[in-house]
Parts: C-alpha cells; sequence; structure tokens
C-alpha cells in the first residue's frame, strides 16, 4: 500500500519544484507567428498550445507576460500556429532566443491570411485574437481559427522535462476522411499483428485499400529498430491503374478484372498484366523487384502531394506506372540461392464474403535477399494477413488458407 500525505500551508509554490513536476507532462512544440507593422515577421515558440472549441472552432495558447513578441502579436490580430516537426528543433531555438532578426535563418512564406508559414512544418493553424485573459504571469490567448492544414506527415516535437525530442509511435495511420472511417477501424484491429511482424522482420507493415479508382495507403507500422517515420506517405491517393497493387483486384470478378486490365497505359501489356493478375491469385501474394522504372515510380508517388496534385505530377505517375516492367514488377519465378533486390512483398486481407479489403505490404527490407530469404519475408507475410482476416471475421478462399497451413 503507497501512502501519501499532503498539507495545504500558506507557504509560497516552490517554483522550481512546480517546474519540475510540470516537465514530467511532455507538450508538443508550436511556432507562433505574425507580421509586425512594418510587415516583417515576428514569432514566438509556444509549449501551451491547446484545442479549446470545435463550434465554433477555437485554439489557445499561453504567452509568459514578460514576452516582448506576443505584444506585436496582439497587435497584428491574427497569428499562425505552426506545428513543428521533429525536425525542426534549430527552429524552435531560433524562435526562443531573444533577439530582433528571429527569421534571417529561417524558412517561411506568407499565406493569404497574411501570416507567416514556416517551412517543413507539419501543419498550420490560421487564427484571429477572439480574446486575451488574463491569467497569473501568462496571458491566455483565445483564437478563433480561419484555416489550417496538415502540410506533411511527420513525427512532431516534443518537450519533456527540459529536453526536445520526439514521438515515438510505430504504428501510425492516415488522417481520417469521410471515406477512410471504415477502412481505419480495420486498420486498428490489424495494428497488433501489423506491428509484430514489422518487429519479427525487421521492417515496416504498411497497409492500402482501393476506394473507387484510388489506391490509398492508410496505415503503417515500423519495427521499433527502424525509428519512427514511415516509408509510405499515410494518407496518400493514387490512381489505381495496371500493374500497382495486383492482390486488391486478383480476387475480383472476370469482367471487374477485364475493365480494370483495359485501363492499363499504352506502354503495358494487357496480356502480361491479366497473367500476372492471375500467378497472383494462384499463389495469394505479389512481388515488386527494383528496377529503374520501379525507382521511378516511386520518385513521382513521393511527389505527389497529399491533395490537389497537379496535371504534371499525375500525368508523371501515370507514365512511371505505364514503364514499369512486368517481369521485374511481379516476376514468375525465384530462384532459392540467386540474389533479389526487393522494394515491397504484398499479401491480401479478406472479409467476411471473401472480398479483398486490406493489402499488407512489407517495406524496407535488406538490400539484396536470396530467394529463400524472401520465402521466409513471404510466410511470415501471409501468416499477418491470415491473422488479420480471422480478426474482422473474414473467410480467405481455401488455396490461401492452405499455402498458410503449409508454410
Amino acid at each position: 500500500m503507497i501512502t501519501v500525505t499532503s498539507a495545504i500551508t500558506d507557504q509560497p509554490m516552490d517554483a522550481r519544484h512546480f517546474r519540475t513536476v510540470l516537465g514530467h507532462f511532455p507538450t508538443g512544440v508550436v511556432a507562433v507567428t505574425s507580421l509586425n507593422s512594418d510587415g516583417h515577421p515576428v514569432g514566438m515558440t509556444v509549449g501551451s498550445f491547446t484545442s479549446v472549441s470545435l463550434d465554433p472552432p477555437l485554439v489557445a495558447f499561453l504567452p509568459d507576460k514578460r514576452s516582448s513578441t506576443f505584444p506585436v502579436i496582439r497587435e497584428s490580430g491574427r497569428f499562425c500556429v505552426n506545428i513543428l516537426s521533429a525536425a525542426q528543433e534549430g527552429v524552435c531555438r531560433q524562435l526562443a532566443r531573444k533577439q530582433d532578426e528571429k527569421f534571417t535563418s529561417i524558412d517561411w512564406s506568407m499565406s493569404p491570411a497574411m501570416t507567416p508559414r514556416i517551412a517543413d512544418s507539419i501543419g498550420w493553424i490560421e487564427c484571429e485574437i477572439d480574446s486575451v485573459i488574463d491569467a497569473g504571469d501568462h496571458d491566455v490567448v483565445i483564437g478563433k481559427v480561419l484555416a489550417l492544414d496538415v502540410h506533411v506527415l511527420h513525427s512532431p516535437l516534443i518537450f519533456f522535462q527540459g529536453g526536445y525530442g520526439r514521438f515515438a509511435s510505430t504504428s501510425l495511420t492516415a488522417p481520417a476522411e469521410a471515406d477512410l472511417f471504415h477502412p481505419l477501424r480495420i486498420v486498428d484491429q490489424a495494428r497488433t499483428e501489423m506491428g509484430a511482424a514489422a518487429n519479427e522482420l525487421n521492417a515496416e507493415i504498411c497497409a492500402s485499400i482501393v476506394i473507387g479508382d484510388q489506391l490509398v495507403l492508410i496505415g503503417s507500422s515500423v519495427a521499433n529498430s527502424l525509428g519512427t517515420a514511415p516509408h509510405i506517405r499515410l494518407g496518400q491517393r493514387m490512381p489505381f491503374a495496371p500493374p500497382l497493387a495486383l492482390p486488391l483486384i486478383a480476387w475480383k470478378d472476370d469482367a471487374a478484372i477485364d475493365t480494370w486490365v483495359a485501363s492499363a497505359g499504352p506502354g503495358i501489356d494487357s496480356t502480361l498484366v491479366r497473367n500476372a493478375v492471375d500467378r497472383v491469385r494462384s499463389r495469394g501474394w505479389s512481388l515488386v523487384l527494383r528496377s529503374d522504372e520501379q525507382v521511378r515510380f516511386e520518385r513521382a508517388v513521393a511527389a505527389l502531394p497529399l491533395r490537389n496534385a497537379t496535371r504534371e505530377q499525375t500525368d508523371e505517375l501515370m507514365a512511371a506506372a505505364g514503364s514499369l516492367v512486368l517481369d521485374g514488377y511481379e516476376p514468375a519465378e525465384l530462384e532459392g540461392n540467386q540474389q533479389y533486390h526487393v522494394r515491397v512483398i504484398s499479401a491480401p486481407v479478406f472479409d467476411e464474403a471473401g472480398d479483398v479489403v486490406l493489402l499488407l505490404s512489407v517495406y524496407q527490407l535488406p538490400r539484396l535477399l536470396s530467394g529463400d530469404d524472401v520465402k521466409r519475408y513471404l510466410d511470415r507475410l501471409m501468416h499477418a494477413a491470415a491473422q488479420v482476416t480471422a480478426t474482422i471475421g473474414g473467410t480467405a478462399p481455401a488455396t490461401i488458407e492452405s499455402k498458410v497451413v503449409a508454410a
């Protein structure tokens, strides 16, 4: 039994002890920016930012009353909250200094609302000051949200026990959008098995789905030894065109497969695509090898923004997909003693109707694997897919179940 004694006295609280105890509560770090009367950027580092209200949308931060920057922000009437990433500790320290030219080494741009947005921040929230409330040696600044968005998906900067660090989650999901609610519930159920497989293989296990004519990357579990940065951009959407993510189409009916195969670009042999689909359905998995064409495709995906891709970006993605070589993208045979540079291995998850609802893929593999090593990765991934299928009450085709049992 633990006995806790407490006493209420009239003695003043020790400030150092207060900070020490509260320092055990980790906080996110943001940069609050605005413009001075001359139109120059001003900013301050804040560890006391919080959401306040959804309706109306309100946020708040608590500047020290001794701050020389907040009076300038208050006079402006508007501010931008820049959510700093773990890689922006330098930006954080620069804005925390007491100097006039804080932005000399900070890359930033002006927003349409005339507030400074700091480059490479995870996201931004633009506000106008709604009210300022007295709170001891700090003020509580309530901001009415005018606009907000996520820019990049990185680990956030965290302040904890007097030092900066990062949020170390190894299981990540895409931002929730209306058409992702059901798939994200499936990913939640798959999370434990994805994490176990990632750690056993010392790799990354990603989840993707098809919504309409789009391929969407919605979940990732990264091995503890690899850190927290996912290989894929969660929430990324791209056209679901041949020969991408073959297991997501392989168990559809013939009419659906024929329609999808017919949508292949002019550089893709539709007969080879159909053969690859049949091969994936027969063996229950898909594998992609490294090639110049595959690297071009991966770069086109990386250049695609989460939203509002330009026509040029989409055209390059489709051209890159159309240039993929089927022998390397989905090889027919693997020799046990031959070395392979594998980019990704994928296996399907089935629902109760026997339809593929999720594709699990292994990324961040060793540069070269023997055919026997590839089989080890395949067996573990197929086991993970079977476990997730069972968890969600799904039913895999008999041919898939027999391969998992045999493994």
